[in-house]
């Protein structure tokens, strides 16, 4: 039993120890702000003796004037959401890839038979056009020539 309670001893002046460590620790944490009252103190003095100070508003007796503040400068802001944009991922969506690209891909189907048989014929019209304008050619340069 002589060996528990020298063990139960041990752990008590441990403790205490601990608890002088923490008083201490707090009394350096309570310390600034004491010195801080005492500070306060001394503007509660200054406040007795007012000096007015104006930022936005500029009084128009001489010696209030002296007062006037001058307006704060403020540091330039750089947005940083402006600056570099994050790079985008770009994830495509699967459901584009089911739709048709064209919104008249059906139409097309439906009316592309006709659409070739017109092309065809167009084609057809614009050469006997061609033809006909190439033969007028031939014949006004034959009378031409005749002529000279």
């Amino acid at each position: 039993m002589g060996e528990e309670e020298e063990s139960i001893e041990q752990a008590a002046a441990a403790r205490r120890e601990r608890l002088r460590a923490l008083k201490a620790a707090q009394e350096l944490l309570n310390a600034p702000e004491e010195q801080d009252k005492l500070e306060d103190d001394d503007s509660t003095m200054e406040e007795d003796n007012p000096s007015m100070k104006f930022r936005n508003y500029l009084p128009h007796d001489k010696e209030l004037q002296e007062g006037k503040l001058a307006p704060p400068v403020l540091p330039k802001f750089e947005d940083p959401v402006a600056v570099a944009p994050p790079p985008s991922e770009e994830k495509e969506d699967p459901f584009v890839n089911i739709a048709p690209k064209k919104p008249n891909w059906d139409l097309r189907r439906d009316v592309q038979k006709k659409l070739d048989k017109l092309e065809r014929r167009t084609q057809k019209a614009i050469f006997k056009l061609m033809e006909e304008q190439e033969k007028a050619n031939l014949l006004a340069e034959d009378e031409h020539v005749s002529e000279d």
